[in-house]
């Protein structure tokens, strides 16, 4: 009778650590409060005005967008999707996103490469219209979708773009 009641009760207890456990929940859709200097999304950037965490890198205004002239490209960070990463580029002329280019899309089968094939043009042209990642899912697309907004927020934030 001793063993079984050391068993249960060790058991109960095991469960109840299991249970606690917390783990990570941020997704695709969530944003964190970040320390200001940190890049929380791991892009890289690669422009003509310095390092843009500096004094001579640009600097955001009120409305959005970075009041330097930084020039350059920057690439966002790989999300990782259930189908598959998705990583874009952008490219920054004058404070502005002139061009998205998808790194890395999912393309593990016939299916992913035509829903591919359709969305990416139409997030491209949504992210250019509207100069952020705050962009409508394709439809259909929806997973890659959140990737690219990822990604493509990642990679404004690389460029200080905001």
């Amino acid at each position: 009778m001793r063993r079984i009641t050391i068993w249960l009760l060790s058991t109960v207890a095991a469960l109840v650590l299991l249970f606690s456990y917390r783990t990570s929940t941020m997704g695709a859709g969530e944003t964190g409060a970040v320390a200001a200097g940190n890049d929380p999304g791991g892009g890289s950037w690669s422009g003509s005005d310095g390092d843009p965490g500096s004094s001579s890198g640009g600097t955001t205004d009120g409305g959005g967008t970075a009041s330097g002239s930084g020039d350059g490209t920057a690439t966002g960070s790989v999300a990782q999707t259930r189908w598959g990463p998705v990583q874009v580029k952008i490219t920054v002329s004058g404070g502005k996103i002139t061009d998205v280019t998808a790194v890395q899309v999912p393309d593990g089968n016939r299916r992913d490469q035509e829903i591919n094939d359709y969305a990416v043009p139409i997030l491209r042209q949504e992210a250019l219209a509207a100069q952020s990642a705050e962009i409508d899912s394709v439809s259909g697309a929806t997973v890659t979708s959140d990737g690219y907004r990822e990604s493509l927020q990642s990679a404004i934030d690389a460029a200080h773009l905001r």
